[in-house]
């Protein structure tokens, strides 16, 4: 039987309702609901500390919630942990493979854990390792690939007993663009051969774009939730950004002659021109940007006009772009998660 055979008896779909996962006061996951569909892309896209790692944590059983009810695959992740677990693959942001012990090695031995037939493992590691660009590494240690090539190993490590739903989260953290590309292509090749549904989490905007419907995550919340083009659509035609002399002045003189209502932003972390920007959002750049330079009095020194990005959306959702939350709330968050798998 194929692999697309044995995954297509039943539809791998997630069902989430007002799910909560609170630490000492604070809420990482607040009431969310939502559902995925089989075969379908789905994304949680969010900074770090939004609660994406904890609510796959509750979808993977690793962690109980605190309130709320989930199923995956038809099955309770509360009463019924074992059925959940052998539905789902799951590739975390921490390594966690043995590099002391061969590619096939490692698929191997996860073979055993998940009770795949011992005549079919030595065919599904060769399959697997084939689709994600690894079959001629098979019998090299771990400790000798690269960081792209390990995620790589670990997604398809993932697949290895047939999963409903494969969990990614943040896959492609701090590899680089080239190397992200590439085992995207992948996981696009993977839902198509396997035919199985897949989850991630992550805060890379060009990312999210991979997935058929992006779940916008802030402080433990679902603030959107639809398709990234019509997530894109609901900002506006297009985004024109300004520094100016004063950014206050201009954003008055913005709302004063022409009725917009713009935002003051701080630039991107990499723009080296530092300061502030005035963001407006208007149904055509190409129509209101003559307009705006002509009539304003404020002195203004740049002016880009592009259309919106995710980023936009995130920033319009929240009123702030992406950042990365700090090493010490991370830190918690994972120390707890790991505390709670030593004890099963």
């Amino acid at each position: 039987m194929s692999a697309a055979a044995v995954i297509g008896r039943a539809a791998a779909s997630i069902e989430v309702e007002k799910l909560s996962r609170h630490f000492d006061g604070l809420k990482a996951v607040d009431e969310i609901s939502f559902s995925v569909g089989h075969k379908e892309i789905f994304g949680f896209l969010g900074p770090n500390g939004a609660g994406k790692t904890t609510t796959i944590s509750m979808l993977c059983t690793l962690l109980k919630p605190t309130s709320g009810r989930a199923t995956l695959n038809g099955f309770s992740i509360a009463t019924q942990q074992d059925e959940v677990r052998q539905s789902i693959g799951i590739v975390f942001q921490d390594p966690t493979l043995d590099d002391q012990l061969t590619a096939r090695e490692n698929l191997q031995f996860h073979a055993m854990l998940y009770n795949v037939p011992r005549e079919e493992r030595e065919e599904r590691a060769r399959r697997v390792l084939d689709m994600v660009g690894l079959g001629p590494r098979a019998r090299d240690k771990v400790e000798t690939f690269s960081g792209g090539m390990k995620r790589r190993l670990e997604i398809a490590r993932g697949l290895m007993h047939y999963p409903h739903v494969l969990f990614l989260d943040e896959p492609t953290l701090g590899l680089d663009p080239q190397t992200r590309s590439a085992i995207w292509t992948h996981v696009h090749e993977l839902r198509q051969e396997y035919d199985i549904t897949v989850f991630l989490t992550t805060h890379y905007m060009d990312e999210a774009e991979n997935c058929d419907r992006i779940a916008i995550i802030d402080h433990g919340r679902i603030a959107a939730l639809d398709t990234p083009g019509n997530l894109k659509h609901g900002v506006g035609g297009d985004i024109i950004t300004m520094r100016a002399a004063d950014v206050e002045a201009a954003r008055a003189e913005i709302r004063e002659k022409f009725n917009i209502e713009a935002a003051v932003t701080e630039v991107d972390e990499g723009d080296r021109t530092g300061g502030k920007r005035v963001r407006l959002e208007v149904p055509s750049g190409r129509t209101v940007l003559p307009q705006l330079l002509k009539g304003l009095a404020t002195d203004v020194q740049s002016v880009s006009v592009r259309e919106p990005t995710l980023d936009d959306v995130f920033l319009s959702l929240t009123g702030r772009q992406i950042r990365e939350e700090s090493a010490d709330k991370m830190e918690f968050m994972r120390t707890r998660i790991r505390a709670r798998r030593m004890r099963r």
